[in-house]
């Protein structure tokens, strides 16, 4: 087909996708396009390096015009959640382990080589996030959560297809170790373009569950077209991208929650809890007798996971300070950088291929424990939603698995990084709704004839179809 004429169909397609997945029966805020756009310029390569077509360069700080963007996307999204006052203040109260993590995050600055730079990368961070509470504070929060997989799915991944099949100049590249060619769709490396295709390939994924176990949703049929669509976008882009981890990733996490939507499965939280131990102990099974390694060389990988190993041997004593490390992506700068470069000619390595290694080096073992603690409470959060919203509940678990694993092998907790950002906006969901349900209930145990599992229920309801009485006021 003729690349223009390719073009014009991918475009169609996607409206048409766009189409097929309206839902006029809820109505979300206006607003909710900001984290959309962020999640775009994120998920791709900055504005900037679309309209010159120019190599990422890992040294750069930033052009001019992308610092632009970001400030205008950051500081809508403050001023929405300013508007949105108590409901912010109250998500920020319930997601404390991540807000603590962002202040420890600034108050490592102090101790970094470069605080100036330090201080700006603190800044552009934060979007990871302003923009999940713009999404779950939004007064019809799991309507706004599946738009928001829609709107950057139907996007990102046809783009991706689209670049990769009809205009190789910009959809595939060379790789550093061995020079061979990549499919990177609309991203800057083939790494990048797994973990964006695994995550929103996810969600796809999810909301196709979700719409089978629910026939009673308005335009149920179309919807599942349009969700099934992206979902054979994601997978023909997994294979495409030849990223190991990321297909491991979509594969455990589609699963999980196939095992958790399972019908047999009661909605108690201790059945949460055996499922994840299940599946815990069945990777520890794996390693213990050797069949993790017959898996990597079934995926057409080495054992030293094509290299990663030299690498962390040479990072790890590299560690300025084990405890408080360089400071918040302050690491990978400076004399420390050119080491490394110097370790690995003609690599450019800027990142750890670890994002436990990659928290240690930055941030230093207390970095390490935030997160830990982030991750547990996000699992207690996810199992407390599983009465409510078992749906939402896997989701969360789903990302929180592929989380830990996909940052064995990539930096998956450095900011901005799409395993990072919907693995919080996932946790920040399930608080939501847990903290939701926690004040119905309360205000239900004095009505007669209201127990704690219909006040549960109604909320659930609630934050799926919550109407806007009256757009006019409230436009955010």
């Amino acid at each position: 087909m003729n690349p223009s004429l390719a073009r014009l169909s991918f475009a169609v397609g996607i409206a048409g996708l766009f189409y097929l997945n309206r839902d006029k029966s809820v109505r979300t805020s206006r607003a909710l396009w900001i984290p959309v756009i962020w999640l775009w310029i994120v998920g791709s390569r900055s504005v900037s390096l679309w309209l010159s077509g120019a190599t990422p360069d890992p040294r750069a700080e930033g052009a001019p015009l992308d610092t632009f963007i970001y400030s205008v996307l950051l500081l809508s999204g403050v001023a929405v959640l300013a508007r949105r006052g108590q409901r912010t203040l109250s998500m920020m109260v319930a997601s404390w382990p991540i807000v603590l993590y962002f202040l420890y995050c600034l108050m490592s600055i102090s101790w970094s080589d470069f605080p100036g730079v330090a201080s700006k990368q603190w800044v552009k961070a934060m979007g990871d996030l302003v923009m999940p509470l713009v999404v779950v504070t939004d007064p019809q929060t799991v309507a706004a959560l599946r738009r928001l997989f829609s709107r950057v799915g139907f996007v990102l991944l046809p783009a991706s297809v689209l670049l990769i099949k009809y205009y190789p100049n910009l959809g595939r590249s060379y790789g550093s170790w061995a020079g061979e060619q990549h499919n990177i769709g609309v991203t800057p490396d083939k790494n990048l373009l797994g973990l964006i295709t695994y995550v929103l390939t996810l969600g796809a994924f999810w909301q196709i569950l979700r719409l089978w176990r629910k026939p009673y949703l308005p335009n149920r049929s179309r919807r599942l077209v349009a969700q099934g669509t992206l979902l054979g976008f994601g997978i023909w882009l997994l294979g495409s991208a030849d990223s190991a981890t990321s297909i491991m990733c979509f594969t455990v996490g589609a699963v999980l929650m196939l095992i958790l939507d399972w019908r047999r499965i009661g909605n108690r939280t201790s059945d949460v809890h055996k499922v994840v131990l299940t599946l815990m102990a069945l990777v520890g099974l794996m390693g213990a007798t050797g069949a993790y390694g017959a898996i990597v060389h079934a995926l057409g990988r080495r054992t030293d996971l094509t290299g990663r190993t030299d690498i962390w041997s040479v990072l790890f004593p590299m560690a300025p300070n084990s405890l408080l490390g360089a400071g918040f992506e302050s690491f990978w700068m400076g004399s420390r950088l050119q080491r490394v470069w110097d370790a690995f000619p003609g690599l450019h390595v800027n990142e750890a291929h670890n994002g436990y290694l990659e928290l240690y080096l930055n941030l230093g073992v207390v970095g390490i424990g935030l997160v830990i603690l982030i991750v547990i409470y996000g699992y207690f959060r996810a199992a407390a939603t599983f009465r409510i919203d078992r749906s939402l509940a896997s989701l969360t678990l789903a990302y929180l698995v592929a989380a830990a694993m996909y940052s064995y092998t990539e930096a998956g907790f450095r900011m901005l990084n799409y395993s990072w950002s919907f693995l919080l906006l996932a946790i920040v969901a399930a608080s939501r709704i847990s903290r939701r349900t926690a004040e119905v209930a309360n205000s239900t145990l004095s009505q007669p004839g209201r127990g704690a599992m219909a006040s549960a229920a109604a909320t659930s309801i609630q934050l799926e179809q919550e109407p806007t009485r009256n757009p006019i006021q409230f436009p955010i």
